[in-house]
């Protein structure tokens, strides 16, 4: 007759949960190893398909946190453990945390996973939060292990038999769980009312905050198509000057350039801002002419002495366009030999036959 059905047997809670903490120290570094495997693959797949994350966090259980959970009763039987098997039962000793920027990410995530993983089970929080009535961190929790095809790595066939748990949020969500895990209250019923009317408060404009930076980020995708299709359609008036429009501008007016980064286009765009611009429309009409001449002679090349990426060579159409009034307003005029280097290009020009600063006045 096995021990645990033997009458008045007691069950050793202290010697159940020191033996288990000793094995889990020997191999708590497989877990942080197939931890960190797990947030390896996550890491290089998100980053293929061009999905935004803010963090991935990985680890192991700690060791007093094992203990703990080890040492918990049966809810069933109180005086039996809650883990007979605690290395088998225990399913989240290697973790992962996907933290997003927005709502929509955690859906672009939730593909992923199914596809790199076996998914054991899947949690919403969200989904059991509403159907208790209780209010609370909302994330999407994976159970998860290594598919046969994975597993013919070799690297990772230490990691077949082990499980490990994968949980989603958005940033605000997962400040909300740290705040939370702080305050330490393991249930709704013991937080004072005061602070539960206070959290209750809280949760909702949480959720509210999330759904409004995902509209926020839908509502700037739109515009942003909207832009580039007014570029090419070449609807300019009242068309307001972004980074991401004046890319779609000058890949138009240019051609395009892969060098030119994200941050050169967002300076260009505050600085045509700085410059008094309002529209396209305000900036085509004064280059028009000298775009022109440019198809027959590289202005840039003429200003500067050498061929010039697309930034530089927009620079230079400004420049022949607006004078020394483009000098004196560029938001780096003051900036070391700034005006000394755009006047010899402005001599270059004029030195060229081209007519330099016919929209100096209008500025």
């Amino acid at each position: 007759m096995p021990l645990l059905d033997q009458p008045n047997y007691s069950f050793d809670f202290a010697a159940h949960t020191q033996k288990f903490v000793e094995e889990y120290q020997k191999r708590r570094p497989d877990y942080e190893g197939y931890a960190g495997e797990i947030a390896n693959l996550l890491e290089k797949a998100l980053r293929a398909r061009k999905i935004p994350y803010a963090t991935i966090e990985k680890r192991a259980k700690g060791i007093e946190s094992f203990r703990k959970k080890v040492s918990k009763q049966s809810r069933e039987d109180l005086a039996l453990p809650k883990y007979l098997n605690p290395l088998t039962d225990i399913e989240d000793l290697a973790g992962v945390r996907v933290i997003t920027y927005f709502l929509e990410t955690i859906e672009e995530v939730d593909e992923v996973i199914y596809e790199l993983f076996d998914v054991r089970e899947k949690l919403n929080k969200r989904e059991k939060l509403e159907q208790t009535e209780r209010f609370g961190y909302q994330s999407v929790h994976y159970i998860i292990s290594f598919s046969q095809e994975r597993l013919k790595f070799l690297e990772l066939l230490n990691y077949a038999e082990l499980k490990a748990e994968i949980q989603v949020r958005t940033i605000l969500q997962h400040s909300w769980a740290e705040i939370e895990h702080d305050i330490q209250y393991t249930s709704v019923e013991t937080i004072p009312a005061t602070i539960r009317r206070r959290f209750a408060a809280l949760a909702g404009l949480l959720e509210i905050a999330d759904r409004e930076f995902q509209a926020i980020q839908a509502e700037d995708r739109q515009l942003k198509a909207l832009a580039r299709q007014s570029v090419l359609e070449n609807k300019l008036e009242g068309l307001e000057i972004t980074p991401d429009a004046v890319k779609a501008y000058l890949d138009k007016l240019l051609g395009p350039d892969a060098r030119v980064t994200d941050a050169s286009y967002s300076f260009t765009a505050s600085m045509l801002h700085h410059l008094g611009f309002e529209d396209f429309h305000e900036i085509d009409v004064r280059i028009v002419e000298y775009t022109r001449i440019n198809l027959d002679k590289d202005l840039s090349t003429i200003a500067w002495r050498a061929k010039q990426g697309q930034i530089m060579k927009f620079e230079t159409l400004l420049l022949a366009s607006m004078g020394r009034s483009f000098i004196s307003k560029h938001p780096r005029a003051t900036v070391n030999d700034f005006g000394e280097r755009y006047g010899k290009a402005v001599r270059r020009l004029r030195q060229a036959g081209i007519d330099v600063g016919k929209w100096e006045d209008s500025f």
